[in-house]
């Protein structure tokens, strides 16, 4: 017989990529077989997506995928939050703002004279943040209403493509999730949010389960790509994705998915709402079948990538650079905290990392690989303060933390996670995201049976890397300052 072949097509804020998964004996062999930019786009003073690029890079790597041989299914998973208008003919009314556009400014002091904080996390369970499509909408209503009431549709991200695949408008329900318009107590849209939002209930999607099939091309997509997949919502947000290909024996796991966003969280199976939860302003999002990710989202590489771009570094060499100059420089001089709201879009992020460290009377690295030292065991600091509130909330400590992601590749950040820790760090698979998106596809497909022997074949497959904790004396002394410096905690 031959062997299932899936496609997964992740979308990320920094880069596009296409995975190949084919799974053979209860184990999966990967191959990124296309991987492009995702750049912003300028227009004003407006930030937007090209999502008409991203649909050229998608057609292409499923045209690639076809020419190697029959695809069983497709899946596409993107970053989260943002979203596109549709007019009643299914044009594009613009391009999708991005969620770095400042457009959001002040949009929570706005919204919250309308509905109070404690009310919005009982009714979502979301951890409040500026760039929540509720907050993106009511700023739009606010400062540009004409596209929202000429649209017939709004579509979030992997809603546009899979519209543009298949025809069909659906959300699936890990983004629908992630969008603080939904309400998990009553499963479905929250009409009091639409109403904080200036959307109307007409113009949300039916929600379908991780899993759904949504159907098989169009006609002109068969045509442009050769190709007659049918097209599977996996967990459409890509961090329940990455969460899905966690290879994890012990239930008592963390995880850190690691990319521009760390989100550092548990697995559970309801959300948690209490005033501990509230109170620590983490997030319920949707996982896939049937469970749910408590977590916080912690500003992740963006810093070191805003620095890479402030050096003019390009490639994934660029990287492993920086890391190995950082490896090379002096061991804890210096802190910060990654979610400062001055490291949300800067046009400048070393002047901005180099200001906030003088300002908090720190001497600011002189090397680049002393800048990025100082970021990565900040990261690993914040990392520490997350999951021990998370522990707080649960009554139970974590026993392991799993790192997925991009950042499971960068070995000093998961050395130094697992020494702020004090926990066995196991990376991998770096390409997590793209192997739960293959996962739920299998699952889907009838190939796997269930999420647990999904999770099975992942420790089949991949080779994690294991690091253990060292000297904690050092880490410990630099946490309390780091606290003292960033007010963390």
């Amino acid at each position: 017989m031959t062997a299932p072949r899936f496609l997964a097509i992740d979308l990320g804020a920094e880069s596009g990529r296409a995975v190949l998964g084919e799974l053979r004996d209860d184990v999966l062999q990967v191959q990124e077989i296309h991987r492009f930019p995702n750049r912003t786009v300028s227009l004003g003073a407006s930030l937007h997506w090209n999502v008409y690029a991203l649909w050229e890079e998608v057609r292409e790597a499923i045209g690639r995928a076809a020419a190697a041989g029959p695809l069983t299914s497709i899946g596409i998973d993107t970053w989260g939050v943002d979203y596109g208008l549709l007019a009643e003919d299914g044009t594009l009314l613009g391009l999708p703002h991005a969620y770095r556009d400042r457009r959001t400014e002040g949009a929570i002091e706005s919204a919250t004279r309308m509905i109070s904080r404690h009310e919005l996390y009982v009714r979502t369970g979301i951890q409040i943040l500026p760039f929540n499509t509720l907050f993106q909408l009511h700023a739009m209503s606010r400062q540009a209403p004409l596209p929202a009431a000429l649209a017939s549709d709004l579509l979030f991200m992997p809603d546009l493509f899979h519209f543009w695949l298949t025809g069909r408008r659906a959300t699936e329900f890990t983004f629908a999730t992630t969008s603080q318009l939904y309400n998990p107590t009553l499963g479905g849209w929250d009409d009091r949010l639409l109403e904080v939002a200036g959307i109307r209930r007409s113009q949300m999607q039916e929600i379908v389960a991780p899993g759904t099939m949504l159907g098989p091309l169009t006609r002109e997509v068969k045509a442009q790509t050769g190709c007659a997949a049918p097209v599977v919502a996996v967990g459409t947000h890509d961090t329940a994705s990455a969460v899905a290909a966690v290879p994890a024996v012990d239930p008592r796991f963390s995880y850190i998915s690691s990319g521009t966003w760390s989100l550092v969280g548990a697995e559970v199976g309801s959300p948690v709402l209490t005033a501990e939860a509230e109170q620590a302003n983490f997030t319920n999002e949707g996982g896939v079948y049937g469970t749910f990710r408590l977590l916080r989202n912690v500003t992740g590489l963006w810093l070191v990538q805003g620095c890479r771009r402030r050096w003019g570094l390009e490639g994934p060499e660029a990287y492993a650079q920086l890391t190995e100059a950082a490896q090379g420089a002096d061991p804890l001089a210096a802190f910060l905290d990654p979610d400062d709201p001055a490291f949300f879009n800067p046009p400048d992020m070393v002047a901005a990392i180099e200001r906030r460290l003088a300002e908090t009377g720190q001497r600011p690295p002189a090397t680049s690989g002393g800048l990025v030292r100082c970021i990565l065991e900040s990261l690993a600091l914040k990392y520490r303060h997350v999951l021990e509130t998370l522990a707080g909330i649960r009554g139970q400590d974590a026993a392991v933390v799993h790192v997925v992601g991009g950042g499971s590749n960068n070995a000093l950040l998961c050395q130094f996670t697992a020494d702020a820790t004090g926990l066995p760090v196991v990376a991998g698979p770096a390409e997590g995201t793209s192997i739960g998106n293959i996962l739920v596809q299998a699952i889907t497909a009838g190939a796997i049976g269930s999420l647990e022997e999904a999770r099975g074949v992942v420790r089949r497959s991949f080779e994690p890397a294991r690091y253990e904790p060292r000297d904690r004396e050092p880490w410990d002394r630099a946490y309390r300052r780091f606290s003292e410096l960033t007010a963390v905690g």
